[in-house]
């Protein structure tokens, strides 16, 4: 059985709290390799990791997500991040966002992608309803497990 986005997220989550620097695992021909700051192809060494105290984000890196988590109305189904990425609203630069606050979603519709390593995952709706609140901007930094949208269902 393959990984799953959930199995890679775990797994980062456990390479994140470690003091490792870098992990290759092989699991039933998948190959993962995690490498702590990436490595520049110039062969320079591995780059620190952002700060999580930043305000503000750095010339031509994504916008960062505080974590404070956000107050969710009783009733209301939350979507919540499987895993850390950039997520963006939209399916292409342009484009309109999949969903605003008001819209009416079917089980199912698509209301956000996330990109890991040039792979999108589309974050779907769980329940029908009306989306009540975005907690997410449009190509930023999401954490595993954080709170994108708020859902009041039918």
């Amino acid at each position: 059985m393959p990984l799953s986005f959930k199995d890679v997220a775990e797994i980062l989550k456990i390479i994140d709290a470690s003091d490792c620097e870098e992990v290759s695992l092989d699991i039933e021909g998948t190959r993962l390799v995690v490498r702590r700051g990436g490595r520049a192809s110039s062969g320079q060494g591995p780059q620190p990791l952002p700060s999580e105290t930043a305000t503000e984000p750095q010339p031509g890196s994504p916008k960062t997500v505080g974590k404070t988590e956000p107050r969710i109305d009783k009733g209301h189904n939350i979507v919540r991040a499987p895993m850390v990425g950039t997520a963006y609203r939209r399916s292409a630069p342009g484009e309109e966002p999949f969903v605003e606050v008001g819209s009416r979603v079917e089980k199912g519709a698509p209301l956000c992608l996330i990109e890991v390593m040039k792979l999108f995952t589309t974050i779907e709706a769980p329940v029908a309803g009306a989306i009540a609140a975005i907690h997410m901007e449009d190509a930023t930094l999401v954490e595993f497990d954080q709170i994108l949208f708020a859902i009041k269902p039918d």
